[in-house]
């Protein structure tokens, strides 16, 4: 099944003008859930990487079982105080405006490479986020992978020098 009909689309949220790309219809049915982990892995051989790096919280849906199966290690990121040990943190700025994301510091070894792995790409400004937070870590960025990329909002223009997956686009 093409994941794209299952995406659910409901005009006028989160206000007028915006349509929302509701991925809960592929989380509550398993055989579609599993599909777009089976389709993300492939997408994910083309990187070389060692460890995934997941945004709070969508981030983790997709991250997690990505990395269980294709046996790599994840890592957190996470909203400012949200985690329990010594954080690095970045600001980054939203269309209703900023926020801070936090990893541990420890998290990310020097050299390890990283694949950032989350449900959407739209303006970019979280993955970019977390893209600094890695290189300031010490890691290399592999790429950036997510199940669907909105293009009308150039969220790639972030990401020169950075290859970057979608596998559904709007």
């Amino acid at each position: 099944m093409d994941l794209k009909e299952i995406i659910r689309a409901i005009p006028d949220f989160p206000e007028k003008g915006i349509t929302f790309r509701d991925i809960t219809t592929i989380l509550q049915d398993g055989k579609y859930f599993k599909q777009s982990i089976e389709e993300m892995a492939e997408a994910a051989a083309e990187f070389d990487f060692n460890v995934i790096v997941g945004p709070e919280s969508r981030g983790f849906i997709f991250g997690t079982p990505l990395a269980y199966k294709l046996e790599k290690g994840f890592v957190p990121v996470r909203k400012k105080g949200k985690l329990p040990f010594k954080t690095i943190s970045k600001s980054y700025d939203l269309e209703y405006g900023s926020d801070i994301i936090e990893m541990h510091i420890d998290a990310i070894k020097k050299g390890d490479r990283i694949l950032i792995a989350d449900d959407l790409l739209a303006t970019g400004g979280t993955a970019r986020a977390i893209v600094d937070l890695i290189e300031e870590a010490g890691g290399v960025v592999a790429g950036v992978l997510c199940l669907i990329e909105l293009v009308d909002l150039n969220g790639r223009k972030l990401f020169d020098g950075y290859e970057v997956r979608s596998l559904i686009k709007y």
